[in-house]
C-alpha cells in the first residue's frame, strides 16, 4: 500500500471514532438536558474535558506560550461556543438525536458560504448550487407544509449550526498563527467561564446518577478532539471530511436504542439532500481545516 493511501486509510479509521466518540458526547448532553439547564450542560461540557486536554498538552509540552495568541478571535469563540453549546444542548431535548444531526448537517455549506464574505475565498456557480440545495433539504427536514418552522427546537439547532460555521471560520484563521493545543485549550477556558456566570442562578445539583454520563461526556468529548484532529492531520481532506455523515447511522442507532424512536421519512429525504450537497462541497475544498465539534 503506498505511504499516502496508508494515511488516508488510518484517517478515515480516526474519523469513523471521533464521530462515535462525537455521537456518545451528545448522547451525553441530551440525558443531561433533561435534567438541568442546558446552560448548565454547556458549562459540563467545557470544564469536565478540560483536565483531559490540559494533561494532554503538558504531556506534549505545548504549554509555551499559552499566553501569546490572538486574543480576539479566542474571545469570538469563547462566546461563540457558550451560545452554540446551549442552543445546542437546549434543542436536544425535545429533538431526536438524528433530526438535530441531519439540521446541523447543513454547516458545511455555511462554512463555504461565509468562506467568501470573509476569507475572501472563491466559490464557484456549482458550489453556490450546491449550498441552496442544502439548504433546501434543511427546508424538507423542518417539513415542506411549513408546520415545523414553529419548533424552537429546529430553529434552535440550525443557531447552533450558524455559531459553528463562524466558529469554524475564526479557527482557520487562527490556525495560521496559533497551535491546534492552544485553540483547543482556549476554548473550552472562555466556554466555562462564560457560562458558568449564567449558569449559577439556576444550577441544579448533580446527581450521583449522573455522574457516569457526566464522566461519559468528558472522556468523549476529549477522545473525539483528539481523533478528529488526528483524521485532518494525517489525511487528505477531501477524503476524511465525508465521513463525518456516518454520525448519522450513530444517531439512528443510539435514538432506536435510548428513546425507541426512529426518524420518519422527511427527516430521512432531507438528511440525504444535505448530506449530498455536503460532500459536493468538501471534495471541492482544496483544504479542511475545521477539527471541532460541538
Amino acid at each position: 500500500m503506498k505511504p499516502d493511501a496508508k494515511e488516508n486509510l488510518h484517517s478515515i479509521y480516526a474519523m469513523i471514532a471521533a464521530v462515535a466518540m462525537f455521537a456518545l458526547m451528545d448522547t451525553s448532553m441530551k440525558l443531561l438536558a433533561g435534567h438541568y439547564p442546558a446552560v448548565q450542560v454547556t458549562v459540563l461540557r467545557a470544564l469536565t474535558s478540560l483536565p483531559l486536554v490540559c494533561a494532554f498538552i503538558a504531556w506534549r509540552g505545548k504549554f509555551r506560550g499559552i499566553l501569546r495568541v490572538r486574543w480576539p478571535l479566542h474571545l469570538l469563540r469563547g462566546a461563540l461556543g457558550v451560545v452554540m453549546l446551549t442552543v445546542f444542548a437546549w434543542g436536544l431535548k425535545s429533538l431526536p438525536l438524528a433530526e438535530a444531526y441531519s439540521l446541523f448537517f447543513i454547516a458545511p455549506a455555511l462554512i463555504t458560504a461565509l468562506s467568501v464574505f470573509i476569507l475572501k475565498e472563491r466559490v464557484d456557480g456549482r458550489q453556490w448550487l450546491a449550498i441552496f440545495v442544502g439548504l433546501g433539504g434543511v427546508l424538507v427536514v423542518l417539513r415542506p407544509s411549513g408546520l415545523n418552522f414553529i419548533s424552537l427546537a429546529g430553529l434552535a439547532v440550525l443557531a447552533a449550526a450558524t455559531g459553528y460555521a463562524v466558529s469554524a471560520i475564526a479557527s482557520r484563521i487562527l490556525s495560521r498563527t496559533d497551535s491546534n493545543e492552544h485553540i483547543m485549550f482556549w476554548v473550552l477556558v472562555l466556554m466555562g467561564a462564560g457560562a458558568l456566570p449564567l449558569a449559577l442562578p439556576g444550577w441544579v445539583p448533580l446527581r450521583w446518577d449522573d455522574w457516569p454520563v457526566i464522566a461519559l461526556l468528558a472522556t468523549s468529548g476529549f477522545l473525539g478532539q483528539m481523533a478528529i484532529t488526528k483524521a485532518f492531520s494525517i489525511g487528505k481532506a477531501s477524503i476524511v471530511a465525508p465521513f463525518e455523515y456516518t454520525g448519522l447511522a450513530w444517531s439512528v442507532a443510539i435514538d432506536w436504542a435510548i428513546w425507541n424512536t426512529l426518524p420518519d421519512r422527511w427527516t430521512l429525504t432531507g438528511a440525504a439532500i444535505i448530506i449530498a450537497s455536503g460532500i459536493y462541497l468538501v471534495r471541492r475544498e482544496a483544504v479542511h481545516s475545521e477539527a471541532e465539534h460541538p
